[in-house]
Parts: C-alpha cells; structure tokens; sequence
C-alpha cells in the first residue's frame, strides 16, 4: 500500500528512466533531506548516497557554504541573462576561472544548463563551423555504442544506448556509432587491452573511410562511460584513437559532464587519461549539482569562426534563457573556492586507492565478473557464469534487484544495462564511509546471490 506522498507522486509525476507501468505498483523513494554523504527519506531513513544523486553531487549535501551563496545572489539578482551583449559579474568571473582550470587551450566558455545541452550545443558549433570554413559536407558525428551524452533530439542520437533509440525514431541521419572500448565485455579471446584498443582503432580508422573523411565532423568519447556502465577504456585506447582523429581532420569532443571536476582525481578526466580533445563539455559536478549549469569551451579557432559568421549574418544564433544564471554561476564559484580551499582533488587522489581496493576486492564475490574503475568511480557487472561471462537473461532484472537489496541495506547506488551496478559516491566521503558502502553492498550481493538461488534464475 503506497503512501499518500507516494501515491500522490505517482498520479502526477513522469520520471525519467524508470518503468512508468511497474512504477505504479512501486511508489517513489521519496527523499527529504541530506547532510554530507547521507539523505533521509520521508520517514527518517538514513541512506549512504553511493551516486552522488546523478553522479554530480561532488560536495555532498546540505553545505551551508553553497546555500549561502545561492542566496546571497538571489537577493541581490536573482536573474539576468547574457542575450544582446548583457552579462553579470558572476558569469563574468566564472568564465575567467573556468579558462584557467581546463586542461586545453580555450578561448572563450559558452554556458548551459545541462550535460544535454552542452553535447547538443557542441554538434551545433560544430556544424556552425564547417560550414564557416566552407566544408558543408564535413558535417557526420560519431560517437560509441553504449556512450551517454544527453536525451535532446541530437544528444540522443549520439548515446549509443538502445532505450534512447527504440520508438523515438533515433537516431537521426549523420550520427554514427563505433565499438564500445569495453575490454571485459567486447576482446577477443587472449585479446590484450593494447591489441583490443589498437583494433578498435582500426575500425573507427575503417568507419571513417567507408563514410567519407570530408564527411565525418567530429568524434564525441567520454574519458570513462557514465550510464553505459562506469567502463574505464582500455590501456592504450585514446592514444590510438586521437591518431585516427588527427588524421582526417576529425574534431574530438570529450564529454567531461560525469568525469570533470575531481571525479578521477585530477580537475578533469582528461588529465587522468591522457585525452587531448579540441573542445570538452561539463556540467553536474561544477556546482555539486546544486544549480543546473553547464557549459562548453570555445577554442580560438572556433570563436574566429564563430565572429566571422556573426559578421556575415547579423548575430550569433544560439542561446538558452538561463546560460550563465547568475545564480548558478555564484554557486559554481564557490563550489571552485571549495575545491581550491580544501583540496578536494587532492582528496579524491588519497582516498581512490582505499575505494578501488574495496571495489577490486568485490570480483571474488561469486556474482561479479568485473569490479573496475577509477579514482571515486567503479563499475561491477553480474554475471551467471564467471568462466564464460555468461550474463542471466536481461528480463530476470537481476541487477535491478541487487539495487533493491541495496536500498533495503541503506545504500543508494544504480544499474545499468547489461546487469552493471555504478558507484560513484560525493567526493566529500571518509574513509570510513567507503568502508560502510561496500560493506552494505557486498551484503546487497550476498543477498542477490541468495534470491538467485531461491528464484531459480
């Protein structure tokens, strides 16, 4: 029997990625308040956030440092926009500070309010672009199977998951996809990850060819794959892909909206992996998901582009009412104080070997076939057989129920598709609270081990 705030929910409210029919017999987890690492629900429940909400909410919950700022902003202008040459002193200063952080030449940031509307802006500019330098054919982007980069018409077409194809008529024309750089699930038998990274080179390499390079724009990778399973990419991989890219003039995209901002113990995932992208994305973590804010960089060659095309047709026409709110560029601002001031990334580097060791440790549970990632971040996968790798059948929802037994241990973490389990904690946790989480989640495990059994699966 739902509760009346759940019941209530349910009769009014579409939430995304959830199955809106069973959702019906469910109900909501219905969350009221959080403080540090931890949330409540409406009936005082503790639960360890293992996914820092939606892989943003870096500085934990409930600081007071961030809230006031919000409001501080908020009482003295609350909104203003950046429309016909208007701007505030906030977007100002964040932009200045952003130019000094990323890890790539930039010229100039264009602001968001999502992850999808940074990836979506980024095709544009790069349409924007080839078409300024007189290529209009130059217009193809390709990204991976199982990559995520948004639900807009063309950040959707760019994720290279099945949910956001089927009935929604994605993905568009000119958006391709090449080979997930997922060691575990795709090598070859006896594969390496060199020869593995080195082959999937060779087929991007051979994608390119087939479709023409005056035709390919841009390739789109995130450094490690969010939502298709916190997958960290094989050793050797972007360096043999960056060669390819080099070498037909392809403009690569690092979408940085899960790995910026301190995720794998440098300010940008790029950094830790050795990317060399032309322009990146971010988003969630700039202001530990308190505002909605994200943004791109522009690089000197693209903002030429971009002032020349504006002299040909009178203005540059792209923007969002809310790019560069004032309030959430104050609270990015602190949320970068934050960082700064406290050592943050520097933190996240200490406490990662403690958190991988806690996750490598979970491949000798009999369920997981791999337990892998990186910095605060880790991905397992459930497996029928540990040999073969053999997955159970996808209807038999088994990383779904482990997630459950998760929650009923006072841990939140998520599954992905093909029985992956994400864990991405804010980066604010203790060691000791690493500990609580795979404690808790290797009782979910034990617990999913045993439902397997009784169920028969």
């Amino acid at each position: 029997m739902l509760s009346n705030l759940a019941a209530r929910d349910v009769e009014t409210l579409i939430h995304p990625y959830t199955n809106l029919a069973t959702f019906r017999e469910t109900g909501p987890l219905v969350l009221e308040r959080g403080h540090g690492v931890w949330v409540y629900d409406s009936d005082g429940r503790p639960y360890l956030e293992g996914m820092a909400g939606l892989w943003c909410t870096a500085l934990g919950y409930s600081n007071e440092e961030l809230v006031e700022a919000a409001t501080e902003q908020m009482s003295r202008l609350p909104f203003t926009h950046l429309f016909s040459g208007r701007s505030h002193d906030p977007a100002i200063e964040l932009a200045e500070t952003l130019k000094e952080l990323m890890p790539i030449p930039t010229s100039k940031v264009f602001f968001t309010s999502s992850g999808s509307e940074a990836n979506d802006t980024q095709v544009k500019l790069t349409w924007y672009l080839n078409n300024a330098l007189g290529r209009p054919r130059k217009k193809k982007i390709i990204s991976r199977i199982r990559g995520y980069h948004g639900v807009t018409v063309a950040t959707a077409s760019m994720t290279g998951l099945p949910a956001n194809h089927a009935d929604w008529d994605l993905p568009l024309p000119g958006f391709l996809h090449t080979a997930c750089a997922h060691h575990y699930r795709f090598a070859e038998a006896g594969e390496t990850e060199e020869a593995f990274s080195a082959r999937l080179a060779d087929e991007l390499e051979a994608l390119i060819l087939r479709e023409d390079p005056d035709t390919v724009a841009a390739f789109v990778a995130e450094p490690v794959m969010g939502a298709g399973g916190a997958v960290v990419p094989p050793a050797g991989y972007f360096a043999k892909i960056q060669a390819v890219l080099n070498r037909y003039d392809v403009r690569f995209i690092a979408d940085e909206v899960i790995c910026g901002f301190g995720r794998l113990g440098t300010w940008f995932g790029s950094e830790a992996l050795g990317l060399r992208p032309d322009t990146l994305s971010f988003a969630k973590g700039v202001t530990s998901g308190y505002m909605p804010l994200g943004g791109v960089t522009v690089d000197e060659p693209l903002y030429r582009a971009m002032v020349s095309q504006s002299a040909k047709l009178g203005t540059f026409g792209h923007g969002t009412t809310y790019s560069g709110h004032p309030v959430a560029c104050a609270v990015a601002l602190k949320t970068i104080e934050i960082f700064r001031r406290d050592r943050i990334v520097e933190g996240v580097a200490e406490k990662a070997p403690h958190f991988q060791a806690r996750l490598s440790a979970l491949a000798e549970h009999p369920l997981i076939g791999e337990a892998r990632g990186i910095g605060l971040i880790g991905g397992i996968e459930i497996v029928a057989d540990k040999r073969t790798k053999r997955q159970y059948e996808p209807k038999a929802g088994v990383a779904a129920r482990c997630v459950a037994f998760a929650q009923g241990e006072g841990l939140i973490v998520r599954f992905l598709a093909g029985d992956r389990v994400a864990i991405c904690p804010p980066l604010v946790i203790a060691p000791g609270e690493i500990d609580t989480l795979f404690d808790r989640l290797t009782r979910a495990l034990d617990r999913t081990a045993a439902w397997i059994a009784a169920e028969g699966h």
